[in-house]
């Protein structure tokens, strides 16, 4: 018997009526269905100041340490970034700036690249335009790869996305569902390969 993938899922969005999030809600449900262990994590449940050394000199902030720790224990991720200005958000910077540096002196967290080194990662990306927030991703992946992530060749970003879900938050199109799908699915096969 397969043990279940341990999955973490999040938007690097806060907006309420986000496209990223509703993308982010639907690819957790599609892995959950898939036989993923999901854990579905909003950002702006934690609180995580603009990333400072000065601030972090003076301790490094609890939430920054859960996110350090949840991060760590998922093998398998799936990203879903919004699209601002041709590039991922600041919040999807931020916290990667701060769940990456290192907390000198501890003795699980010294090591910067601990909750990111081999994670399997799965980027996806929403936005009303014609490429679906794709550059985000392609500024997204090295970043991910620097940290030692090793990231997904399949990837997917829904165009047109203030079209794309039913008023049931449900992706219309069955080719988009299909293409989620196809991301979890490799996401969830490489996670198994590489921890198993």
């Amino acid at each position: 018997m397969i043990t279940p993938t341990p999955l973490l899922v999040f938007a690097g969005s806060t907006r309420a009526q986000s496209f990223n999030r509703q993308l982010a809600t639907q690819a957790a449900a599609l892995a959950k269905a898939a036989g993923a262990q999901v854990t579905h994590i909003e950002l702006a449940d934690f609180d995580v100041p603009l990333y400072n050394a000065d601030l972090e000199a003076k301790g490094t902030p609890r939430d920054v340490v859960r996110l350090k720790e949840i991060f760590h224990a998922h093998p398998a991720w799936l990203v879903v970034s919004p699209e601002y200005n041709g590039s991922y958000t600041a919040l999807m910077k931020n916290t990667i700036d701060w769940v990456s540096s290192p907390i000198k002196g501890d003795p699980v967290w010294s090591s910067g690249t601990k909750p990111f080194a081999g994670k399997v990662v799965g980027l996806l990306s929403a936005s009303p335009g014609a490429l679906g927030g794709l550059r985000s991703l392609s500024h997204l992946a090295p970043l991910l790869m620097n940290l030692q992530c090793w990231v997904a060749p399949k990837q997917f970003a829904l165009s047109k996305a203030g079209e794309a879900f039913g008023a049931d938050g449900q992706l219309v199109a069955e080719s988009s569902r299909a293409s989620v799908q196809g991301v979890v699915d490799q996401v969830l096969n490489a996670a198994q390969r590489l921890n198993g």
